[in-house]
């Protein structure tokens, strides 16, 4: 018997964004591996909602913290590469989070780089076409 396939797994991402003089700003990081442009996300823990999910790897990932929406603002799907080499189908889930503080120092601050752009600037750097749509779209 053939073994079944698996759907896609939940990912739980935070757009976060900001408010400056030339209008809405968002924040983009490097991925590790492959250092594309991305937004801050990674695998819930057991029992937690997706809203918190996504606010704690903004800040383990970038160093921010500030008010997420309990609303899914949208979603986008990619193919994970495992260490394993195998490739996992990811579904992601999207929560705004506005930024009222920055931190000097969080855990991954040597891995990744920041970014803070206009949305129609981050829809041009990152790779996964549903999330260049969620970001162009995005008005908060």
């Amino acid at each position: 018997m053939a073994k079944a396939r698996r759907g896609p797994r939940l990912q739980f991402a935070a757009l976060p964004w900001r408010r400056a003089g030339t209008g809405v700003e968002v924040l983009l990081i490097t991925s590790r591996e492959t250092r594309r442009w991305v937004i801050p996300k990674g695998w819930g823990k057991k029992g937690e909602p997706g809203a918190f999910a996504a606010a704690r790897e903004a800040l383990e990932e970038t160093g921010v913290a500030g008010v997420v929406l309990e609303a899914v603002l949208g979603h986008y799907r990619y193919q994970k590469q495992l260490k394993s080499g195998r490739v996992q189908r990811v579904r992601v889930a999207v929560y705004a989070l506005e930024v009222v503080y920055e931190h000097e120092d969080w855990p991954e601050k040597a891995l990744r780089e920041k970014l803070w752009t206009t949305v129609a600037k981050a829809a041009t750097l990152v790779d996964e076409p549903e999330l260049q749509a969620l970001l162009a779209a995005f008005a908060p």
